[in-house]
């Protein structure tokens, strides 16, 4: 999954680090195919979903291991550059975030329990980025499509406020979402590896 790597004026030299090593294993933009995928087809009911958590290799790989989703595509959303490239997204200047849109089939898994796990899955409480990934790219954002669905997601933040968590995702309207490129898919399915940035913490009672 593609990370949008922006080290912050603010950043401290360990964070700096870890977005160096990060930007370190993306392909050169000469020799990375410019493709992008499309969203599988599906074999009964399907709705789409778009969340953004920080960088979206770790988001991606979290949300395709559950059940009832048929694929989960990732992108950029939120901001004002049609079809942008992930270069452009890093340089900070086309107001989109590394994004999700999730494929899924809501007779086996519905919006709350996804966007639960979504909250599940990530710091839904950091500000500034995701973990060591820092920038207005990598913020916790939930795109509704719906006034079901903002009201879902309100509820779910009210919940972990009542835990104790002062929630800093946005909520907002869904905005058009772009593919990355072909080589931000399945990253860490094809690296053979696992999420740095992202883990599963219940949040929920």
């Amino acid at each position: 999954m593609a990370a949008l790597l922006v080290i912050s004026g603010g950043t401290s030299g360990s964070f700096a680090s870890a977005q160096a090593n990060r930007e370190s294993e993306k392909p050169d933009a000469a020799s990375s195919s410019p493709s992008k995928p499309v969203i599988k087809e599906s074999e009964g009911p399907s709705a789409l979903a778009i969340f953004a958590g920080g960088c979206f290799w770790g988001v991606e790989y979290y949300l395709e291991s559950l059940d009832g989703v048929y694929d989960v595509i990732s992108g950029y959303t939120g901001g004002t550059k049609e079809d942008p490239t992930y270069y452009e997204v890093i340089s900070q200047t086309t107001g989109h975030v590394e994004a999700v849109q999730v494929a899924y089939n809501p007779d086996l898994i519905s919006y709350e329990e996804l966007t639960k796990f979504f909250f599940e899955i990530h710091d839904p409480t950091q500000t500034d980025g995701q973990g060591p990934d820092i920038g207005e790219q990598y913020l916790s954002v939930v795109f509704f499509d719906n006034d079901e669905e903002r009201s879902i997601v309100e509820k779910l933040i009210g919940i972990l406020e009542q835990e104790g968590y002062d929630v800093a995702t946005m909520v907002k309207p869904a905005r058009v979402f772009w593919p990355a490129e072909t080589y931000h898919q399945d990253y860490y399915e094809t690296k053979g590896s696992l999420p740095y940035c992202h883990s599963y913490t219940k949040r929920f009672p």
